[in-house]
């Protein structure tokens, strides 16, 4: 009788327990609702302690964990959900989650891929584990996944959106221009797929169309200067250079230690044949990033015709120390030489140039180097 009357305390006191941990569960989840992480984080501790047992508190702690970007400890609480009860589907999804943010992808897909097994429609994994396959380069899979994912949820902005950039990925751009349509007419407000139909117009040489994306982009977001830039590369191509100029200006306003941005405002300083103002953007390029032989290429061109040959020369002789098998670095190192009258020297890198298959230089050696 005794015996029994004490399973009967511990069978009443593991119900006691269990009813504590449903109400600290249901107040955590409330919190949640309001965006209050560490209310709620702390809350669900609470109903762990009334049942260390319970996988779905440790799921729960988890996620408001991974909420605070504590990725760690949320993968913690997730091993202890899937350690209590292994059919947990949404733990092993939101591990596969908190690795992926993480940056550890490979360990994040076997996770997906255990929801994915216990749950073929688990729409929400098959797009997890696209964004996995994507950063890790496997743009088929990727694609696969996007793609199951949106026939069970075909009207998901996000997915349609990702969709798009892994198809852009492999060159594929009207296949990607297809799903940004399709994810703008589901957000509107969503300034990146603008900016990634953008690029795709562009690619396709639809350079109109990428100008008012880039346009639209930059109205919904005036901060990120890659937009901005961006938006300069198609009024380059439509030959509005000056359009380019304020763009780059705009883009270096928000980031003016870009060396490329700098490089790109001098080109179409060029254009505008202000050759000045292009030295001093690609001096600028140059002083953020000495070893790119681009930039003395580029500030070389603008040197000549400023007819600085002298300046010009210095600068292909950079270029050549840093990347010595351009050939038309010296090619165009020869025609500086020649204005300053030095035919010898100059007959010398046309020989150079032409050796490496440069077309150009063999036919100006019979011209210039009898």
């Amino acid at each position: 009788m005794k015996s029994i009357l004490f399973i009967c305390l511990i069978l009443s006191s593991q119900l006691i327990a269990q009813k504590n941990s449903t109400e600290y569960l249901k107040q955590g989840k409330a919190m949640v609702d309001k965006e209050q992480y560490s209310q709620a984080e702390g809350l669900f501790k609470s109903a762990i302690l009334a049942d260390p047992f319970n996988a779905v508190a440790y799921n729960e702690r988890g996620k408001t964990r991974a909420m605070q970007e504590n990725y760690y400890e949320a993968i913690g609480d997730y091993n202890s959900a899937i350690e209590y009860d292994s059919t947990l589907i949404e733990a092993y999804n939101n591990r596969g989650v908190a690795k992926f943010y993480l940056g550890d992808d490979a360990g994040a897909i076997p996770d997906f891929n255990s929801a994915i097994q216990m749950n073929s429609e688990y729409t929400e994994a098959y797009a997890n584990r696209g964004y996995s396959w994507y950063n890790l380069e496997y743009y088929e899979e990727a694609f696969f996944d996007f793609s199951r994912s949106l026939a069970l949820e075909p009207d998901n902005a996000d997915v349609l959106f990702n969709r798009g950039v892994t198809s852009a990925e492999v060159g594929e751009y009207l296949s990607a221009i297809e799903d940004y349509n399709r994810s703008i007419k589901l957000d509107p407000s969503d300034s990146e797929t603008y900016n990634f139909r953008g690029v795709a117009m562009y690619n396709v040489g639809n350079y109109e169309a990428a100008l008012a994306d880039y346009s639209r982009s930059i109205d919904l977001d005036t901060a990120d200067a890659i937009k901005y830039d961006n938006r300069a590369l198609a009024k380059t191509a439509l030959e509005d250079y000056q359009g380019a100029v304020d763009d780059y200006t705009a883009s270096l306003s928000l980031f003016p230690d870009d060396p490329d941005t700098h490089n790109f405002r001098g080109v179409a300083y060029y254009n505008l044949e202000n050759y000045e103002m292009a030295v001093e953007d690609y001096s600028s390029a140059i002083e953020l990033d000495p070893e790119e032989a681009l930039f003395y290429d580029n500030r070389a061109t603008a040197k000549f015709d400023q007819e600085d040959f002298e300046g010009a020369i210095e600068d292909y002789t950079v270029s050549i120390h840093l990347f010595p098998s351009d050939p038309d670095t010296y090619y165009y190192r020869a025609l500086a030489k020649f204005e300053l009258g030095n035919n010898y020297d100059g007959c010398l890198d046309l020989n150079t140039s032409s050796e490496m298959g440069l077309e150009e230089a063999t036919k100006a050696i019979k011209k210039k180097c009898k």
